[in-house]
C-alpha cells in the first residue's frame, strides 16, 4: 500500500508544512533496510518523496533483480516496485508545481491574516477616537433647559472662585495636651520577636519547633532492634500455627541435661546392646577413677 500511494503521488505531488511525523521510515524488502518515506527540507515536506527517490535509484533496481532471482517471484509484480527515470522526472515537475501552489496558499493565508489585523487595528482606533471625542452639542429643542443648567453651572463656578481657598485659612489651634510642656519621644516600632508574620520579621510557622520536640532529640520511628523483632514476627506469621514448637519460648533458660541420654551413637546392632555396652564402660571408668583417687 505504501508503494501504491507513492505511485499516485507521481502525477500530483503534495507539499505540506513539516511536522515530526514526517521523519517516519519504511522497510524495503528488496534492499533489506529502512528508507525515509517523505522528503523534507526546511519547513516543507514532500509526501512520499523519499520513497520515490529510493525506488528510482539504481541500487534499488539491482537489489530488486537479485531479490526476484533468489525468491523466484512473479515477473509481472517486479515493475510495481520500480520507478523509471521518466516517471521520476514527471514527479519532479509535479513537485515544482506543488511548491508553487503551496506558496500561493501561504500568501493567501498571510494576506487574510494581515486583513484581519488591519480590521482589528481600525476598530481599536475607532473605539479610542470615540472615547477621546468631546460630548455632543445638545439639540435646539432642549435649548432652554440646557441654557438654565449652563447658567447654574457658571454661577456655581463663580461662587466657588469667590470663596477663599484652604491655603488662606488661619492655622488650626493646637490641642491642650500639646501645651502642657511635656513633650513625647517616639522610640520606634516595638516588634516582639516570634510574634507577627513573615513580613514583619517573625519566624515562619514551619520553622518553629514544637514544645514536645524542643526538649531533646527524640527518635522518630521504631529502633533497629524493634524493627528486627517485628520482622521476625511477620516471618513467623507465615508459618503454620500448629507446627511443632510453635509456642516454645526461646528466651527461657535450659539446663545442661535437657536432652535425654541414649548412651552413645547408634552405629550397628540392636539399640539396647549399645545402651548396655555404654553403661558397662561408664561403670568401668568410674571404678578406675575411684582407684586413682
Amino acid at each position: 500500500p505504501q508503494v501504491e500511494a507513492a505511485r499516485k503521488a507521481i502525477r500530483a505531488a503534495q507539499v505540506e508544512r513539516y511536522v515530526p511525523e514526517h521523519e517516519r521510515c519504511c522497510w524495503c524488502l528488496c534492499c533489506g533496510r529502512e528508507v525515509r518515506k517523505h522528503l523534507s527540507h526546511g519547513n516543507l515536506t514532500v509526501l512520499h518523496g523519499g520513497l520515490l527517490e529510493h525506488l528510482a535509484s539504481p541500487e534499488h533496481k539491482k537489489a530488486t533483480n537479485r531479490f526476484w532471482w533468489e525468491n523466484k517471484a512473479e515477473f509481472q509484480m517486479k515493475e510495481k516496485f520500480l520507478i523509471s527515470s521518466q516517471d521520476y522526472a514527471r514527479f519532479k515537475k509535479s513537485m515544482v508545481k506543488g511548491l508553487d501552489s503551496y506558496e500561493e496558499k501561504e500568501d493567501e493565508v498571510i494576506k487574510e491574516m494581515a486583513a484581519q489585523i488591519r480590521e482589528v487595528e481600525h476598530s481599536r482606533r475607532e473605539l479610542v477616537r470615540s472615547v477621546l471625542e468631546p460630548q455632543a452639542v445638545p439639540d435646539p429643542e432642549e435649548g432652554s433647559s440646557a441654557l438654565g443648567s449652563w447658567k447654574g453651572t457658571n454661577s456655581q463656578v463663580a461662587s466657588a472662585s469667590q470663596q477663599p481657598s484652604y491655603l488662606d485659612l488661619p492655622p488650626a489651634p493646637e490641642l491642650d495636651w500639646m501645651e502642657t510642656g511635656q513633650p513625647l519621644t517616639f522610640i520606634g516600632h516595638q516588634d516582639t520577636p516570634g510574634i507577627g508574620n513573615i513580613h514583619s520579621g517573625a519566624t515562619p510557622p514551619w520553622m518553629v519547633q514544637d514544645e514536645e520536640y524542643s526538649s531533646g532529640n527524640q527518635q522518630i520511628g521504631p529502633s533497629y532492634e524493634e524493627f528486627l523483632k517485628e520482622k521476625e514476627k511477620q516471618k513467623l506469621k507465615k508459618l503454620p500455627p500448629d507446627r511443632v514448637g510453635a509456642n516454645f519460648d526461646h528466651n527461657t533458660s535450659t539446663s545442661v541435661g535437657w536432652l535425654p541420654s541414649f548412651g552413645r551413637v547408634w552405629n550397628n546392632g540392636r539399640r539396647w546392646q549399645s545402651r548396655h555396652q555404654f553403661k558397662t564402660e561408664a561403670a568401668a571408668r568410674s571404678k578406675q577413677s575411684h582407684k586413682e583417687k
